[in-house]
């Protein structure tokens, strides 16, 4: 199974790619997360978007295309399939990953879009809270530390990130539900798009998602 998520900031994108990656074994493949093991690796490709990034430039299509083509066409752990997160961003993105996916036989199957009301995005946003050492996620409401502050796991120290607040929530909304729309419409146009209600807490969700996948 082949897939990519959509879904703005805080619709629980992170919860189902969970659910997929448990319960099918789906690799997920998230392009944030290649660019910096890229960076880390010290490859040339993680020298020169090191050096993108360092001149606050954008990091250009071709290159992320370039870098998602390496890990799907070249990736050992893909036997089940995987979930594309964070690519494509754009209607030209989409058609590349078209491309490259004709060219291996292997075209995807469909792209999962979730949605949720902005009321509960902010309120999953402006309470999320990370550990500084480990990196783990907790929410004050749903997923409260067992300490103030302090991380269940490791004791690390826990920290509101600067783009989980209210006003900079909602500009990211508004920048995503502008960039993503055509993307949303690319996929409805080849009856490649299903939906899933970002309302949902995670049992509910895993209910929907397998009966969608049924």
């Amino acid at each position: 199974m082949r897939v990519v998520l959509l879904g703005p900031p805080g619709a629980g994108k992170g919860s189902l790619a969970g659910l997929l990656k448990e319960k099918y074994h789906l690799a997920h493949i998230s392009t944030g997360d290649m660019l910096r093991e890229e960076i880390k690796k010290g490859t040339a490709l993680g020298v020169e978007i090191k050096n993108l990034i360092a001149s606050g430039a954008l990091v250009s299509d071709e290159l992320v295309t370039k870098l998602v083509e390496q890990r799907i066409t070249s990736g050992q752990d893909l036997q089940n399939g995987y979930m594309l997160d964070g690519y494509p961003r754009t209607v030209k993105q989409a058609q590349d990953l078209d491309m490259i996916l004709a060219k291996a036989q292997a075209p995807l199957d469909f792209a999962l879009n979730m949605d949720a009301d902005p009321d509960l995005i902010l309120r999953r946003l402006t309470g999320r809270r990370v550990c500084r050492k480990c990196g783990a996620i907790f929410h004050m409401i749903n997923h409260p530390p067992k300490k103030s502050a302090v991380c269940d796991i490791c004791s690390g120290e826990l920290y509101q990130r600067t783009d989980d607040n209210e006003e900079t929530i909602k500009a990211r909304m508004k920048v995503y539900v502008e960039s993503t729309q055509p993307i949303i419409d690319y996929y409805g146009r080849q009856n490649r798009l299903k939906k899933l209600d970002g309302n949902l807490e995670t049992v509910d969700l895993a209910d929907e998602l397998a009966a969608m996948l049924k």
